[in-house]
């Protein structure tokens, strides 16, 4: 296995940089069977739905993460918010200024809401984040973390479409895209079919988006994600399992947190931190099927989505997409992905 392996050439034309105008007016591009695919619609998944099945949603809710700054000195700084340390309003960050932050440094974001430098590793900055309310400054001043390659100003609009509809727990600086594409009202039409939604919260780090630099994959160092699975969730997914029902992700998250949590063939409910990477040869316990958008090439994400359907079938399946004209990564459409038997 050679990162190459899972390389794919992209037309810039099919990467999409905003929202369609309604959340579940996306295309659907299915894996019935082995050497099949379907073409389809998001609001299509109400008839993929089996009775008793898990659906399972991540709800975490992304933070307007991206502060701009400025220096004593007067140049620009870009603060992206990672996650708390646990020490009060002090937070893991990346920073990008003209030369390299200085322990100690002082950046005003706005009037009466300052960061202050107090160690740096690399790109990586411990700050100190100092307003009245920090939560409703980083809420009033901070700006939507937007993928680098969606490459344009976050806008208004951004601040509803970056975001399920069943966020809850703020702490991510990447959305679950694949929950994007769910409306109240197609959730509502899927439960009439049968489905039933199950919660747990993995808060998305940007990691999630930085390709694999190394020629074999198993020798890339995974991101580290904070996790919390609920009692009730842990007991809906090993219910499920234990009557033959079918438990399907709503995104990689879901999958990569049901993984972790699930390692000895059962959930365990609680909360923990994961940097598991699973590649092609994984042994799945806990998911029978994943519903995720298209993902960059040479990404750990796209090695998942291979490890559950078959790499041949999902390098096909992106081809056929291209061809297609399918949109592309967090604001693009989405596929349906039962597990196959690997050849």
């Amino acid at each position: 296995m050679h990162i190459c392996d899972f390389d794919y050439d992209l037309p810039e034309q099919l990467i999409a940089k905003r929202p369609l105008g309604q959340r579940d007016a996306s295309r659907l591009l299915c894996m019935p069977e082995p050497d099949q695919l379907a073409d389809r619609l998001i609001q299509d998944l109400p008839k993929l739905v089996q009775p008793g099945d898990v659906w399972v949603i991540n709800d975490t809710k992304v933070i307007p993460a991206r502060l701009m700054g400025i220096k004593p000195s007067g140049g620009k700084v870009e603060i992206l918010l990672l996650e708390p340390t646990g020490e009060l309003h002090v937070w893991l960050a990346w920073g990008k200024a003209s030369k390299p932050l200085k322990p100690g440094t002082v950046i005003e974001i706005a009037k009466g809401f300052t960061a202050q430098v107090l160690s740096r590793n690399g790109k990586e900055i411990e700050v100190s984040l100092q307003a009245d309310d920090v939560a409703a400054a980083i809420e009033a001043n901070g700006h939507m973390p937007l993928p680098p390659y969606i490459n344009r100003p976050d806008t208004d609009e951004d601040k509803a479409r970056y975001q399920t509809v069943f966020a809850e727990h703020a702490g991510a600086v990447a959305a679950p895209t694949a929950g994007l594409h769910l409306s109240a009202d197609l959730m509502a039409v899927m439960q009439a079919a049968g489905a039933q939604f199950a919660p747990l919260t993995l808060h998305v780090g940007p990691g999630t988006f930085q390709p694999v630099q190394v020629d074999d994959p198993k020798e890339h160092i995974m991101h580290e994600e904070t996790y919390f699975v609920s009692q009730k969730t842990a007991m809906l997914v090993n219910q499920a399992k234990a009557e033959g029902r079918r438990v399907i992700a709503v995104g990689t998250t879901s999958l990569r947190t049901l993984e972790a949590a699930g390692q000895q063939g059962k959930l365990l409910a609680g909360a923990g931190r994961t940097s598991i990477f699973i590649y092609p040869g994984y042994h799945f316990q806990m998911v029978d099927a994943l519903l995720t958008n298209f993902h960059l090439p040479k990404s750990t994400l796209i090695m998942l989505v291979a490890a559950l359907a078959g790499h041949q079938r999902v390098m096909a399946a992106y081809e056929h997409a291209k061809a297609q004209g399918y949109r592309f990564y967090s604001y693009g459409d989405a596929m349906f992905v039962p597990k196959m038997e690997l050849v």
